[in-house]
């Protein structure tokens, strides 16, 4: 029977094609989309509501027991990486969620957070328990701020730079520091220095720029060329690198996907026929018969970024 039409695949998802990351096995622990954000890029959608509330959303040993028994089938993993639907930081058994993971694997965690957060001790602590924390900063002045990143009233780009130099004093493991460009919005000069200053604040192992490669959450936003970013990587400092592109297909243990597999993936990102033959194993044909099946079934929409065409789930 064909179970394609369920709404919940579980909290593991990949791995995943990450150009930061290499093949990342993610763990979704916040429902989507619950942010303290509602940045014009987001590749999920839009924040209808934004929340500064930590909470348990999921049964931590529900998390842990998908987690152990997706590791069991094998298969190349780089990072286990806590993100998702929403910003992971939100969830209040985060340091716990660590812990468990600890106890399974040796596979380093990534945590991928707007960084908002770590004004609070507790969620600084939490995120320490990680090997690498990959925070964002598209904004250096509280107007860029509001008009790119569309913060909860509780937010300020005071809380979230003083927060992140904080966690720098405090956490001994990497930081790479993501900035999302958007021209027209942080890439004159003035919001390009308050965006350096920051930086020099924050003192992050790593800048790396990005754009929009998939569709955002806000239609205008077009991704920006390589020399353009090069030249805006001079400009922000010798620690800046220009994202690439997502790794090539590697070769392991055949492990049959199904179906509901690839909409699992689509549920947390949008994909690219590539993008699904490489986090998943199979071979692109195999994808392409997969994403046919579900645009058939009308769960899925097809959307244009550039020459490449990303798969997500239709929103009813």
């Amino acid at each position: 029977m064909d179970k394609t039409n369920e709404s919940e695949t579980g909290h593991i998802y990949g791995p995943v094609p990450s150009r930061r990351l290499g093949l990342s096995l993610g763990i979704d622990i916040v429902p989507a989309k619950i942010c303290t954000l509602d940045c014009v890029y987001c590749q999920i959608g839009r924040t209808r509501q934004t929340s500064t509330i930590r909470r348990a959303f999921f049964d931590l040993h529900a998390v842990l027991d998908e987690l152990q028994t997706r590791l069991a089938e094998g298969g190349q993993v780089d990072y286990i990486t806590l993100g998702g639907s929403g910003e992971p930081t939100l969830n209040s058994q985060l340091g716990a969620l660590i812990e468990g993971i600890r106890k399974l694997t040796d596979i380093p965690v990534a945590i991928i957070t707007n960084g908002t957060l770590l004004y609070r001790p507790d969620v600084r602590a939490e995120c320490a328990k990680a090997d690498l924390v990959m925070p964002s900063l598209d904004a250096g002045d509280a107007v860029v701020f509001a008009a790119v990143n569309r913060p909860n009233p509780d937010i300020s780009i005071e809380k979230l730079v003083s927060g992140l130099a904080r966690f720098r004093d405090e956490f001994a493991g990497q930081i790479w520091l993501e900035v999302f460009l958007i021209e027209g919005m942080n890439t004159d000069p003035k919001a390009l220095d308050n965006i350096a200053a920051q930086i020099r604040r924050i003192r992050p192992d790593k800048v790396q720029l990005n754009s929009a490669v998939r569709p955002a959450a806000e239609k205008r936003i077009e991704a920006i060329g390589r020399d353009r970013l090069a030249a805006i990587a001079h400009q922000l400092g010798d620690k800046c690198e220009i994202v690439g592109a997502a790794p090539e297909a590697r070769t392991g243990p055949h492990i049959e996907r199904t179906r509901q597999d690839v909409l699992s993936m689509l549920k947390r990102r949008p994909c690219s026929v590539e993008d699904i033959g490489t986090g998943l194993g199979i071979h692109r044909h195999e994808a392409a018969k997969h994403i046919s099946a579900l645009l058939e079934q009308g769960l899925i929409v097809a959307d244009s970024q550039g020459t490449t065409i990303y798969y997500r789930p239709l929103t009813r």
